[in-house]
């Protein structure tokens, strides 16, 4: 009876599995992720908007297969998931419950392990960005990556919040490299204009500039390092100087393995949580 049942799971997620790889007309990158990826990336959103409030009761297993068409298997390794990012806790006879941001150390908990996670994490937020000009880079992040100190890059600044209550959550300094001044230029507001920041909207910067220089982004590689605010950006989040913060450079390179962007962004410990997966072979 039991090899039925891990028969009969294993033909689910196999089905599940073809069934994402199917095109969509949407163009909805997300068809190509795993099922169980989609519910709960889909179920997080829920979470994390407010849908499914901290402490509320969760849709049971049979509820959330009937709801989204999926098997108990993809439901279960959905589910797995969350629960390992702290946004769901499991219980044996009481079911599954959303956990109360108390519980996730009141912070924003968000997968950025892909490039899809990243935006989803931009529609997410909100973020409007100030063009500084051209500048070189902080000396110690152009020595990080290895590029001449001298160098001149088209600097941005902004601080991202939260959609839900406008909860400022990262201060990012994005620099994008001086060969695509007409990028740049495409995307700044008129010079007449009353607002001359740059509002991506559910969008992001690395979007416009990509769109607008007809480049594929090929690569992103990320660096994560806890360190104290300084006073720029104790100010930029209204926390304490010398806080917690978790520092995430990236750098996206494009078709051709060029770096044409970098973005460093500051977030405050107690609002950011950075999670993602790791699967284990075998």
């Amino acid at each position: 009876m039991m090899e039925q049942e891990h028969a009969l799971n294993r033909r689910a997620e196999a089905s599940d599995t073809l069934i994402d790889k199917a095109p969509e007309k949407s163009g909805d990158k997300s068809a190509d992720k795993p099922r169980y990826q989609q519910l709960a990336d889909e179920l997080r959103a829920r979470i994390l908007s407010g849908e499914l409030a901290g402490n509320a009761s969760f849709p049971t297993e049979s509820a959330l297969c009937a709801e989204y068409g999926v098997s108990r298997f993809t439901v279960r390794e959905a589910l797995r998931r969350l629960q390992v990012e702290g946004l769901i806790a499991r219980r044996r006879g009481s079911g599954t419950v959303v956990q109360p941001a108390a519980a996730r150390g009141g912070a924003l908990h968000q997968p950025l392990s892909n490039v899809g996670e990243i935006l989803q994490y931009a529609r997410d937020t909100r973020i409007a960005y100030d063009h500084l000009g051209l500048q070189a880079l902080p000396k110690a992040i152009a020595v990080q990556i290895a590029m001449p100190v001298s160098d001149k890059w088209f600097r941005f600044r902004g601080v991202r919040r939260q959609v839900s209550d406008g909860q400022p959550i990262a201060l990012t300094e994005a620099y994008v490299i001086a060969d695509l001044a007409a990028a740049v230029a495409e995307i700044l507001p008129p010079a007449d204009a009353a607002d001359q920041q740059i509002n991506p909207g559910a969008n992001t910067l690395f979007q416009f500039i990509s769109n607008a220089a007809r480049l594929s982004m090929s690569k992103v590689t990320q660096d994560i390092q806890a360190v104290p605010a300084s006073a720029e950006v104790a100010a930029a989040l209204d926390i304490p100087r010398r806080s917690a913060c978790l520092r995430i450079l990236r750098c996206y390179h494009d078709q051709n393995g060029r770096l044409f962007e970098l973005s460093v962004s500051h977030h405050p410990g107690d609002r950011f949580a950075y999670s993602m997966h790791i699967d284990v072979e075998g």
